[in-house]
């Protein structure tokens, strides 16, 4: 990866946190890329996401943190409960040897590593869907891009076959002779 990881990390949350303040009151309720999802789910989702990356970075489970972090995290004041979350999320991400730690997650243990370069794609991922959704700027960071599409390229498979990106096997469209970002958002089910 050419970008250091929490780095990365940190700016696709920032990228996220300044579509998220730019949601207009009548648009919580647009649709999204992201299948039964609008707007207020896939914030909620990734509130949910940075709730769950301190806890998870300082080696905790999901058994002990049960359904705390399911539901409504957003309460009557969305963005503020993003920019709640995401300061500490930063903060584990970029924490000393957070990077080293195993982390326990439901499907199995993975390295800080690797769950921080997960949140980072899933970030990077979601700022195209909320733009998309709140009909903002669609234009990724193009170094952003180039690291995900990077470490995605060896992972797809496992994420595939996990079924947390489409059916294992699903067939999908590769657009050819398109850019980068457009690239990346195919293999991760997306048309730009």
């Amino acid at each position: 990866m050419t970008i250091d990881i929490p780095e990365a990390y940190r700016r696709a949350l920032d990228d996220f946190g300044a579509l998220v303040h730019r949601i207009g009151p009548e648009q919580w309720e647009n649709p999204t890329p992201c299948v039964d999802w609008d707007v207020r789910a896939l914030v909620n989702h990734v509130v949910g996401e940075n709730l769950w990356a301190p806890v998870l970075l300082a080696g905790g489970s999901a058994a002990e943190v049960g359904d705390a972090f399911e539901g409504d995290l957003l309460g009557d004041d969305p963005i503020k409960a993003f920019d709640t979350s995401a300061v500490p999320a930063i903060q584990a991400a970029t924490g000393v040897r957070a990077l080293d730690r195993l982390v326990h997650l439901p499907f199995g243990d993975v390295s800080g590593r690797e769950y921080v370069t997960e949140l980072f794609a899933d970030a990077l991922i979601h700022t195209w869907d909320l733009a998309r959704a709140i009909g903002a700027d669609e234009r990724l960071d193009p170094e952003l891009v180039e690291a995900c599409s990077d470490w995605f390229s060896d992972a797809e498979p496992g994420h595939r076959q996990a079924a947390t990106i489409g059916e294992p096997g699903e067939p999908r469209e590769e657009p050819s002779g398109t850019d980068a970002q457009a690239r990346l958002l195919a293999s991760w089910g997306r048309r730009a």
